[in-house]
């Protein structure tokens, strides 16, 4: 339950007995077996049920994994699953595997890091070995290698921020410089990294107010830029958003009905502290 939850997954093994015992291998099987795909992107695959008409399939590539028939292969696959009638439509070379895994729908996909410890046990054929093994890093803690303190940097904290897909961003207010302290941290695994996901994660009233957003950064072509809310940002990116103006607000179709929502909470607001107080002095 903790790994289908987690972001990212980080697997530490012991690089001196990884050659005999496989833990790697038996980790993997044991991710796999309970519906967690490391380092693999869901299959770009859609099934659509209907009721009627039978199974019908759209290709946009070749199929190369499913045999000669390919659209046989996946009816039978449908039928084992009860689904008689269904519109699939596939754009990617899929083998009967990742056909499974989108008609069960509970597979969840995770970046994840194979840290090997204890490399100062090992030699360095072995390390060279290990290190050039795909999502792999070596290190000792014993020794400081590749792995620091808390604080420091090192080469596991940034494999770490990698997978994770995380990126800082500063916020600017107009007229002032930005604010390099603190930045909002975004995750292309959660709410993306645009500036729409920029403007949910600090208000849901800029971003219902937003209007355009200027952008210093390397995710522009010149700096500022005029930026759309789907503008995606790149790491240390600094944003200033500018909200609508009052005339424009008041075009909004649903102008009255926030006008009235705001009404509304207000006097509820007034009404409830009127009845607190009122109980005070009731029981004083």
């Amino acid at each position: 339950a903790v790994a289908r939850n987690a972001d990212a997954i980080l697997i530490v093994l012991d690089a001196g007995k990884e050659g005999l015992n496989r833990h790697r291998e038996i980790l993997e099987g044991e991710l796999e077996l309970v519906g967690i795909r490391l380092n693999k992107a869901p299959p770009d695959m859609t099934i659509r049920k209907k009721l009627t008409g039978g199974v019908t399939m759209a290709t946009t590539v070749t199929l190369t994994k499913l045999g000669p028939e390919p659209d046989k292969v996946v009816t039978n696959i449908l039928k084992e699953y009860k689904i008689n009638s269904a519109d699939v439509l596939i754009r990617e070379d899929v083998g009967v595997d990742e056909i499974v895994d989108v008609v069960c729908g509970n597979r969840v996909y995770k970046p994840c890091v194979y840290l090997y410890n204890k490399i100062d046990t090992i030699t360095i054929e072995e390390i060279d070995g290990l290190a050039r093994m795909p999502h792999s890093i070596v290190g000792s803690v014993a020794k400081n290698y590749n792995i620091g303190e808390a604080l420091e940097d090192d080469l596991v904290k940034r494999s770490i921020w990698k997978y994770l897909g995380l990126t800082r961003i500063y916020t600017k207010r107009k007229g002032q410089p930005p604010d390099l302290e603190e930045p909002v941290v975004l995750s292309k695994i959660r709410k993306g990294t645009t500036v729409t996901s920029l403007c949910a994660n600090i208000s849901s009233q800029l971003l219902r107010d937003f209007n355009y957003a200027y952008v210093w950064g390397t995710s522009t072509k010149h700096s500022p830029q005029r930026c759309g809310k789907d503008h995606p940002l790149a790491d240390e990116d600094v944003v200033q958003i500018v909200s609508k103006t009052n005339s424009q607000q008041r075009q909004d179709k649903n102008y009255n009905m926030m006008v009235q929502g705001f009404s509304d909470a207000f006097h509820k607001k007034r009404a409830d502290a009127r009845k607190k107080k009122q109980g005070k002095l009731a029981r004083s």
